[in-house]
């Protein structure tokens, strides 16, 4: 594999720049010390009731629940939207394996359905087409990639006409916005995440949020291990080990008020990037000005067909050839790493994984499976002459930057220079 020469002008940075880390400001620690102090280190105690409220408080929900993990709140959403063995559900293509995971934990079967070139998530015209082919689903799980909104307001109306229930996967946006409301409300049944490199952290930990109160309550139920009122160990249906720590819900509860301080630094990160940047046949993270706020969490850079320079990836790994005015996210990943920075691929998207390589795919023009074979030409580009399979395509293209909000702005500077040499 050629390296370009000119990228050794720089020299390494001296600490690393990360892609995106917890920030920590000492509040947190002072609850910790308290749940410590009263010995309330357990999954009940003042800090998950305090968190509770604040996340209520602040995203506009009436009930939340504060659980392991952001799976665990989206497992539990699926029990509460009725999913059964055998059943499909649609799911955003363009996410992470814990957003599509609980609903194989259920025994349902994802269908995946590609994303839009506009926000970077579920595409409306792809979901009606999947309900073309799939009439009988009644749960849809919606991501919000990178902590930017997708097309809410078309998801569901689409979902409203067939009957279907939301499940919103807003771990990746909390503090963002649609039309004014916050993320984590707009479907039947919601999930926040606060794991170690989100926006706030708790190093882990999640929420399911909703204005369901029985829903609320049954999964408190469920959460316990469903223990029965009675003086001993009762159970008549199936538990589970998911309630939040009282100790992590202290992290969560000290980070709160940062959150919108955390989302003007990730966006300032956001903007000196896309100046930095002009020139370059690149674009950042698409977002709709008019009717959202994204929290910025990651900026992502996705370079035009045109520049891109020879690129292919194996299960495990990436080659590429290096050309002169040209580029690949393999070849700036590297070079970024060579300076002691870390950057990432954008989400390998659902459809490609291995483990899901069997379930259906829906595409803007429907059903997005075997398309081509030596037999048959075209079927990578629909009608209108842009790739049929997005996600595909942002995978191919696209990559994560650093977005730690703990870097400076002499660093990331530095960050745009180096990336900038990659097209030379």
């Amino acid at each position: 594999m050629e390296q370009k020469k000119t990228n050794e002008r720089f020299k390494s940075f001296e600490s690393k720049v990360w892609l995106s880390t917890p920030t920590m400001h000492g509040p947190e620690l002072e609850y910790v010390k308290k749940a410590y102090e009263t010995n309330w280190m357990s999954t009940v105690g003042e800090n998950i009731d305090e968190v509770e409220r604040l996340a209520c408080e602040k995203i506009g929900c009436r009930y939340a629940v504060g659980l392991s993990a952001g799976t665990a709140a989206l497992h539990m959403a699926v029990k509460l939207a009725g999913v059964k063995p055998g059943d499909r559900v649609f799911c955003s293509d363009m996410t992470f394996d814990a957003t599509v995971n609980p609903v194989v934990y259920e025994g349902g079967i994802p269908v995946f359905i590609d994303t839009e070139y506009d926000t970077w998530n579920m595409d409306p015209v792809a979901l009606e087409k999947a309900f073309e082919l799939y009439p009988e689903v009644k749960v849809v799980v919606v991501a919000h990639l990178y902590g930017t909104p997708g097309k809410v307001e078309e998801i569901r109306e689409i979902c409203k006409c067939h009957g279907a229930v939301i499940i919103e996967d807003a771990a990746e946006s909390l503090g963002a916005t649609y039309k004014g409301i916050q993320t984590g409300t707009f479907g039947d049944y919601n999930a926040i995440s606060f794991n170690g490199n989100k926006i706030i952290t708790g190093s882990s930990g999640g929420m399911l949020l909703t204005d369901d109160l029985e829903a609320a309550n049954k999964v408190r139920k469920w959460s316990t291990q469903s223990r029965e009122n009675a003086p001993w160990y009762q159970h008549e249906e199936l538990g589970y080990n998911y309630r939040m720590s009282n100790v992590i819900a202290g992290v969560v509860r000290g980070q709160f008020p940062y959150l919108e301080e955390h989302i003007a630094q990730k966006k300032a990160i956001y903007e000196r990037y896309e100046e930095g940047f002009q020139g370059l046949p690149v674009s950042m993270n698409p977002y709709d000005k008019d009717s959202s706020k994204p929290n910025f969490w990651l900026s992502c850079l996705l370079i035009e067909p045109e520049a891109m320079c020879t690129q292919v990836r194996g299960a495990q790994e990436a080659l590429y050839l290096s050309e002169a005015g040209k580029t690949c996210p393999t070849e700036i990943l590297e070079t970024l790493a060579r300076y002691n920075a870390e950057g990432r691929p954008i989400w390998k998207p659902m459809h490609m994984q291995p483990i899901y390589r069997m379930n259906g795919f829906v595409t803007r023009e429907g059903n997005g499976r075997a398309k081509t074979n030596a037999y048959i030409s075209g079927g990578a580009v629909g009608k209108d002459g842009r790739p049929l399979d997005v996600g595909m395509d942002l995978f191919h293209r696209g990559l994560c930057l650093p977005s730690d909000n703990k870097m400076t702005e002499e660093e990331q500077k530095k960050v745009i220079k180096i990336i900038r040499s990659c097209f030379e």
